[in-house]
């Protein structure tokens, strides 16, 4: 059972619309990112919306591989579309590659001011969080939202101020590497991806595969 909405704690004089930033390459985006976001969307409180931003590169990842910006956009949105709170963002498009996150949130804080930014990480990147850019800034100008992730243990009470953890977040241990691995040898993903999504990358081709025609 999900717990009741619980607000954050991250202060909000100015009464701003708050958003939990989920960024990432989504290559592709499956079930595990979709069920996280909408939960933090629908089941969290203290946060307006979540925005799903689209990763163009990540200087931490290779970048081999990585499906067109636009195309992994398109499967984002399809996620955004059907649960209400859920925004697909092709912000970082437009910004200087690599995308650094702290470059990013200081962008987005200049473009939308009537907006609060919180930064949304699993407990596996914040092991390693220390060798981000600027991670000190990030979490004292934006703050954090982490989320569980199997292996990466979060003791709530050694986190720092503005740094919050979901222990009860869903978790899904998937990934799109092995989606796209299991997708090139022809096997029927349709469980681990959202029906949209998996219906489209089908559809397209894409990650090698098999067209509708195939799957009947």
């Amino acid at each position: 059972m999900l717990p009741q909405r619980t607000a954050l704690p991250f202060p909000n004089p100015d009464g701003k619309v708050r958003i939990a930033v989920f960024s990432g390459s989504f290559n592709p985006v499956h079930t595990g990112h979709a069920a996280l976001a909408s939960y933090m969307a629908q089941c969290v409180g203290g946060i307006d919306e979540v925005w799903m931003l689209v990763s163009p590169q990540n200087p931490l990842k290779p970048s081999l591989g990585l499906l067109p910006d636009d195309v992994r956009l398109a499967m984002v949105r399809l996620v955004c579309d059907a649960v209400p709170g859920l925004r697909a963002s092709d912000f970082e498009f437009s910004l200087p590659r690599p995308s650094f996150t702290y470059r990013t949130l200081c962008s987005l804080r200049e473009s939308f001011p009537q907006h609060q930014f919180q930064l949304v990480i699993g407990s596996d990147n914040w092991h390693i969080f220390g060798s981000w850019r600027n991670p000190d800034e990030i979490i004292r100008q934006f703050g954090l939202i982490i989320y569980p992730r199997p292996g990466f243990f979060i003791d709530p009470t050694q986190l720092p101020d503005n740094v919050e953890y979901l222990p009860d977040a869903p978790v899904i241990e998937i990934s799109s590497t092995w989606i796209r691995q299991q997708l090139a040898l022809g096997l029927d993903m349709n469980y681990f991806l959202p029906q949209s999504v998996y219906d489209y990358i089908v559809t397209n081709r894409l990650y090698g595969a098999a067209g509708p025609a195939a799957r009947r």
